[in-house]
């Protein structure tokens, strides 16, 4: 989300039952957090910030609940803290992308059954408690010997050219397999099994099944070789971008809630997913079955999430999204959608999971829609809990969605694009939450200039206030309570459709700054006979 300063763990002390701490993917900088006035944390997850500086020597005392820790690609100096070495039921640890030195201390405990501290400055021997890691958990630092790297030599000039020689090839193979099982995995030890689950099935270890033909083959191995990035965890499992050897990049969503959809009723789901052909949706390319998780392979998008560039940090020189290019992005998964209920004339849902993160722009900003179609084969209790689709009125009420509740979803997308307001709708799991964001538009454009609606940054383009007038009508009659008052997604798409970059009607007018932003009428119930509360 681009979070950024500090993390004020006096606040968090207000909540005795927290469990599970995450904080990756964000801009966070300082000195460790103080999390041991978390003393029931289970969890800790800080990776991909910029933490930095040594971490005191007590920062985990008092932690006795802690199993694991995720560290990785900050900038973090100094040792390991003793602290940390010393929890006692410590599980995974992930320190690898910062800049730690000294001699790796011994772990004593006996589950450990994550570790990386590659990418690091740690020197000397490597102690015995850690010696069944694979060669990639040590990769890149450029001091350490012994097992599973060469021995350490006496001599120090050979100690230099064997250490040349090992860092040279585990740079090279840090990338492998064994990291990347480390990452796809469960998170065991790859001595006690070469499977990259780790549950020893190996099954029909390697499969990968292609649904496109025109892509070029790859195996599983090929992707365990290739270096992979954790991308994030969503609610269906995490995501990682691995980027194949003198190939292109590509996505891996691991699945762990589609064990209840038996083999062949998956694989006849993935055929038919693979067989979508769209310039608005991202194609399957290939996917792996296991009973317990699945994972499903597709092209990285460089250009990253609708969600990203609305709400996300703006990096320097990063592009406010303009009002055409919104209304070429709500055009574009307006159709796309249209082609989901095209091909899916029975489901209930043919997409089910619309929301700003599922929708990725290409280089020209151009829509993608991804996690589509995927109802039938989420394990319902699940699908019932996050999924987006469900969070609808008629499912939260009764939990009876129908073709109608996709229309709700592109409805509060269409809202969210035109605000650039976050909705509490992806984020509420309790029935009927009415704090929403259709409500809050709602009570705006009745009662105060509709100037207050829009995203400041979409009003920089001039002569377009009555296009984005009739957009905030389609969002809002796409999110209507009543059922049979919600426009179906054909009349939907079709007013989309009719919008135009400028305006031709006579009571639009022109801004150039922000300081001239404010509508030039108020909005009443004739322009937008709807309801948005039961």
């Amino acid at each position: 989300m681009g979070l950024n300063g500090t993390i004020d763990m006096d606040i968090l002390m207000q909540l005795p039952k927290l469990r599970t701490l995450s904080f990756m993917n964000n801009s966070f900088e300082g000195p460790m957090p103080e999390v041991k006035k978390l003393a029931s944390l289970r969890n800790l997850y800080l990776s991909n910030n910029s933490f930095s500086g040594k971490i005191d020597e007590d920062a985990f005392d008092g932690m006795s609940s802690l199993k694991e820790v995720y560290l990785a690609h900050n900038e973090f100096t100094g040792e390991i803290p003793r602290s940390l070495v010393l929890v006692r039921k410590l599980a995974k640890l992930s320190l690898e992308g910062n800049q730690f030195g000294g001699n790796l201390p011994d772990f004593p405990q006996e589950n450990l059954g994550v570790f990386n501290a590659a990418g690091n400055n740690f020197k000397g021997q490597i102690p015995t408690s850690l010696a069944d890691f694979s060669p990639g958990s040590f990769a890149g630092n450029q001091g350490l010997c012994g097992k599973p790297l060469p021995a350490c030599k006496s001599s120090r000039k050979k100690t230099i050219v064997i250490i040349a020689v090992v860092v040279v090839a585990v740079v090279a193979l840090s990338a492998t397999v064994v990291l990347a099982c480390i990452r796809f995995g469960d998170g065991k030890k790859e001595a006690q099994s070469s499977d990259p689950f780790g549950d020893g099935k190996m099954g029909d270890r390697g499969q990968l099944h292609f649904v496109r033909h025109d892509r070029d083959r790859f195996d599983l191995q090929d992707l365990l070789r290739a270096s992979a990035e954790v991308l994030g965890s969503g609610i269906f499992g995490s995501s990682y971008k691995a980027v194949l050897l003198d190939g292109p990049a590509m996505v891996v969503k691991k699945f762990r809630h589609m064990s209840s959809v038996g083999k062949e009723e998956f694989h006849e789901h993935m055929r038919k997913l693979g067989a979508l052909s769209h310039p608005n949706l991202l194609p399957l390319v290939a996917y792996y079955y296991r009973k317990e998780d699945k994972l499903l392979v597709s092209d990285f998008i460089e250009n990253g999430s609708l969600a990203s560039r609305l709400h996300g940090k703006r990096s320097p020189g990063k592009p406010w999204i303009d009002w055409p290019t919104r209304l070429r992005i709500v055009k574009g998964v307006a159709k796309g959608l249209a082609y989901l209920y095209k091909e899916f004339p029975t489901l209930a849902l043919p997409h089910g999971h619309l929301k700003s993160s599922n929708v990725l722009l290409d280089d020209t900003f151009d829509p993608l829609l991804t996690d589509y179609a995927l109802v039938p084969v989420v394990n319902k209790d699940h699908s019932q809990r996050f999924m987006v689709a469900y969070k609808s009125p008629e499912c939260s009420q009764s939990d009876r969605p129908n073709r109608k509740t996709d229309v709700w979803s592109l409805g509060i997308l269409i809202l969210e694009i035109l605000t650039g307001k976050f909705p509490e709708n992806y984020l509420t799991l309790g029935k009927g939450g009415d704090a929403d964001l259709a409500t809050w538009v709602s009570s705006v454009v009745r009662e105060e200039w509709t100037g207050e609606v829009f995203d400041m940054d979409m009003m920089r383009t001039k002569n377009c206030e009555g296009e984005m007038l009739k957009l905030l009508k389609i969002g809002m009659c796409c999110c209507e309570w009543n059922l049979e008052r919600r426009w179906d997604l054909k009349e939907a798409v079709a007013k989309i459709e009719e919008l135009k970059e400028r305006d031709n009607d006579d009571w639009s007018n022109s801004y150039a700054s922000e300081g001239e932003v404010s509508s030039s009428r108020a909005v009443t119930d004739d322009d937008f006979p709807f309801s948005v509360t039961s």
